[in-house]
């Protein structure tokens, strides 16, 4: 069912060769035909759907102010699943405004933020998990984020899910149907049949659920906190990292006072690194908080580069430090300054994970480093990106849905009869319908949609 006339500008903001003005709604060919004047004289919505027409666009006082391409899409397969239309005109700021402008006094009124992406979820063009991976594309910034989100976004996990819940409804159909038509010849429903369907479903979720750590790590990146003492070139480190001067480097120790954060692709993984304040006891109240944050930062992250000053050696106070990282989380051990010569100091007979000697100045052991991180985090199957749970929502529901699969099989176990321990069932067929929409609150796809630009 189509809703009121929507228009958005569907490019970014800023100059660029092309710009494109969007159009979702009934009567938008009729909208769009008139600000744009087709070269061969006909209406916009006289030409084949779409098709690309050549003409000019018009202001909201019919006068030309660009050549442009347009097209309009009839209900029901366009997009959002209504009658949609296109002007794409050269990217100008200007231009663009106006048109919009135009489109307005013609009864169009402003997109709101991912209001043609919840029209096609509304319409059933997406489902909800589809939805999600539009802007997990746009926000892709590796090779596994953006095929992860492609996957998604062609109904790799949905169809995944889509099996799982079809599972459940064969369970619940042929309890009801031996319960309702007992003059039937129907295979009778057995403990046997439903301990064999409930373990087969909680495998499923269960190796689901199993995804969620590489999904978000493909798709929001992994928390690095790099850390190690004053002066041993942790900021160095991360300047090496983005490629730029991204933090203040001097050889006063204590120069980082607060953490700094960048995000940088290493290995193919993409890193949020944290740069912070080295770890030691100090009295200055400011330097103190510092420090502070960086052991926070430490318990939230993921990856913890430890780095360590070569030339003055693994004191007691780097080895402690590096031992603490360890407890936390995965840890690679960096011995920085490489291009200095070493310590004579002996280091202790502990080997250490992820040995990595690293000049942060001359950028030598990078490599090595995103080798490192690579096998840490791996990338998983080729094709199976799309699979993946990529996001909390995604896996609470699917937690949810194990949890209840879970509670129907130990309710077997315990002697619950099958109309009892069914609405376990039932609570999980909830879940997983929450995870693709089929059913789920307006106030949880209002926070989706939110997080949208406009124009999508």
């Amino acid at each position: 069912m189509e809703g009121d006339l929507i228009a958005a500008i569907a490019t970014a903001a800023g100059r660029s060769g092309v710009g494109i003005v969007r159009l979702s709604g009934k009567g938008a060919a009729a909208c769009a035909g008139a600000v744009f004047r087709a070269v061969d004289g006909r209406a916009l919505g006289e030409h084949e759907p779409r098709r690309l027409v050549y003409g000019a666009l018009l202001d909201r006082e019919g006068r030309e102010m660009d050549r442009i391409l347009a097209f309009w899409s009839p209900a029901g397969s366009s997009y959002t699943g209504e009658e949609t239309a296109e002007l794409q005109c050269h990217g100008s700021p200007m231009v663009l405004t106006m048109a919009l402008e135009a489109l307005f006094a013609q009864g169009a009124r402003q997109a709101g933020p991912g209001e043609f992406t919840r029209r096609a979820f509304l319409n059933g063009r997406l489902d909800l998990v589809q939805a999600e991976a539009v802007m997990d594309l746009i926000d892709a910034e590796t090779p596994a984020g953006a095929r992860t989100a492609a996957g998604q976004l062609a109904g790799g996990l949905s169809r995944r899910v889509e099996e799982i819940y079809s599972g459940l409804v064969d369970v619940m159909a042929h309890f009801h149907a031996v319960l309702d038509y007992p003059e039937e010849e129907l295979d009778p429903f057995t403990a046997e049949g439903l301990r064999k369907a409930l373990h087969h479903t909680e495998n499923q979720l269960d190796v689901l659920l199993g995804t969620y750590s590489r999904g978000r790590v493909l798709s929001r990146g992994v928390p690095c906190a790099i850390v190690g003492l004053p002066n041993a070139g942790k900021s160095s480190l991360l300047n090496a990292l983005v490629g730029y001067e991204r933090a203040i480097v001097t050889q006063i120790p204590g120069t980082t006072r607060d953490t700094v954060e960048e995000k940088c692709v290493l290995g193919g993984v993409l890193l949020r690194l944290i740069d912070t304040a080295g770890l030691r006891e100090t009295e200055d109240p400011v330097e103190r908080l510092g420090v502070e944050r960086s052991r926070r930062a430490m318990e939230e992250a993921e990856l913890i580069l430890v780095v360590v000053d070569r030339s003055t050696g693994l004191t007691g106070e780097a080895l402690s430090l590096a031992q603490e990282a360890i407890s936390k989380a995965s840890t690679l051990v960096l011995f920085n300054k490489c291009d200095l010569p070493p310590a004579d100091i002996p280091r202790p007979l502990l080997a250490l994970p992820g040995e990595i000697e690293v000049s942060a100045k001359l950028g030598t052991g990078l490599k090595e480093l995103g080798q490192a991180v690579a096998e840490l985090f791996p990338g998983g199957e080729e094709g199976t990106e799309g699979e993946l749970l990529t996001n909390a929502r995604q896996a609470e529901a699917a937690g949810r849905a194990l949890e209840g699969v879970r509670r129907a099989g130990e309710a077997l176990e315990a002697g619950v009869t099958p109309d009892a321990l069914l609405t376990d069932v039932e609570g999980a067929m909830e879940a997983l319908g929450e995870l693709t929409g089929r059913s789920v609150r307006e106030d949880v796809t209002g926070r989706i949609f939110e997080r949208f630009c406009v124009g999508k």
